[in-house]
């Protein structure tokens, strides 16, 4: 793909902010774990900042029907990157306590989701302003960000083994700052949204905040109906997102980081999350090349018999070398399962009804991952890392199983109900 000037600055941007969200997600559970010595304390984060999270996943992108977005990034990155910084400072002058992290992660959350909707929304204006081919840069955005999920934890190992814990966010921050520096770049009329000429006034104001709350409202709830009340395939495929959010999440925000941590080497975490992105980059690939050879039940049965697989050796907690080996199968096993899932919520849902169910589906998965983290968090302050593990084991077994013997998942090639058909 031939890139032009407003299309490689917001590869470079959208790449930098993911590289910086990439390093914290490793960095800040384990900073977590190693000032408070209580995994429960970062499940109880991962809740709280959740609810800031689904507000502003459903609230933004209403809102960013008024508001510039060019600006709602750089702004979005800014707020990152303050929040992330002000962790070290903190800790260097106060020392850092649960309620730090509480506060910090709240102002990291609020700024964290309107910027990622901001972007999504930015992309189709970018590649209309450079004559750049949308599905093409829909891509190779895509891969972009897979390779930052293999790089962004791997970096994280490095910078802590340098570094130390906390002082590696500097890192983060820094991206998050850069970032804001090459959106900032963008030619201005990039993301300038029309505005009404009375929006100054007062009513107008409280008038436009009474919209937005009876938008949101209305996105959950058609959404909730699209995603769930019609097509069971929809409805089984959504659950199955969900159940491999949840393990996956609390896996990797509350298990990992407390193995390692125990192990006295929490910077090899970021290296087993690493080998897990390069599987994922891998079995993705894979599946874009062959999809055609084999049906999308053969597909979805092998996929989730090999994560299963994968997942049954994590469960048992091998050698740090076996247990990357293990990761990367997962990540290998788990590219085609996710393409078949995101394929059916886009295929499945109306054009009509798309936005919404949209909406809703992502608002929902920025509280799923989270309760699975605190899910994790209990499990291991009860029963120890070992017994966690067997019960997460068991757990990811009863989805596959669920998966492989629903009915609604028995025939991926069929049509959707004759409603939807008939509201495409």
């Amino acid at each position: 793909m031939k890139t032009k000037g407003s299309v490689l600055r917001f590869l470079i941007s959208d790449a930098l902010s993911l590289l910086g969200n990439s390093i914290a997600g490793v960095v800040l559970p384990l900073v977590l774990l190693a000032r408070t010595g209580d995994a429960l304390a970062a499940g109880f984060l991962a809740i709280i900042c959740a609810v800031p999270q689904f507000i502003c996943g459903l609230v933004g992108g209403v809102a960013l029907d008024r508001l510039n977005r060019r600006r709602v990034c750089m702004v979005s990155d800014l707020v990152s990157a303050l929040s992330v910084v002000l962790l070290p400072i903190v800790d260097e002058i106060w020392g850092l306590s649960f309620g730090w992290f509480v506060v910090l992660g709240l102002l990291g959350a609020v700024g964290d989701v309107p910027g990622m909707t901001a972007r999504d929304a930015l992309l189709p204006e970018v590649c209309e302003r450079d004559g750049a081919n949308l599905q093409q840069f829909v891509g190779a955005n895509q891969s972009l960000k897979a390779l930052m999920n293999i790089v962004g934890p791997a970096t994280a190992a490095l910078l802590m083994g340098f570094m130390g814990d906390v002082d590696a966010l500097w890192a983060t921050g820094a991206c998050s700052l850069a970032a804001a520096i090459v959106t900032a770049g963008l030619p201005r009329e990039i993301g300038v949204v029309a505005t009404s000429s009375d929006s100054n006034d007062a009513a107008s104001h409280e008038s436009a905040i009474e919209r937005t709350v009876r938008a949101s409202r209305t996105v959950l709830v058609d959404g909730l109906r699209t995603l769930f009340g019609v097509d069971a395939l929809l409805r089984a495929s959504t659950l199955l997102s969900f159940g491999i959010a949840m393990v996956m999440g609390s896996w990797q925000g509350i298990v990992l980081p407390a193995h390692f941590t125990a192990m006295g080497a929490p910077e090899l975490a970021g290296c087993v999350v690493s080998s897990m992105g390069v599987g994922l980059l891998c079995g993705s690939l894979l599946y874009t090349a062959f999809s055609s050879r084999m049906t999308r039940r053969t597909w979805f049965v092998v996929s989730l018999s090999g994560m299963a697989l994968g997942m049954v050796v994590m469960g048992a907690l091998p050698s740090v070398p076996v247990l990357m080996l293990a990761t990367g199968v997962v990540g290998l096993f788990a590219g085609p399962t996710s393409a078949l899932l995101g394929f059916f919520a886009y295929d499945r849902v109306p054009e009509s009804r798309r936005g919404a169910a949209m909406g809703a589906l992502n608002a929902l998965f920025l509280v799923v991952a989270p309760a699975g983290a605190f899910f994790g968090s209990v499990l291991v302050s009860l029963m120890g890392i070992g017994s966690a593990c067997l019960v997460m084991t068991a757990a990811w077994i009863a989805v596959t199983l669920f998966a492989l013997t629903a009915r609604s998942l028995r025939d991926l090639d069929a049509p959707a109900p004759s409603e939807w058909l008939a509201s495409r």
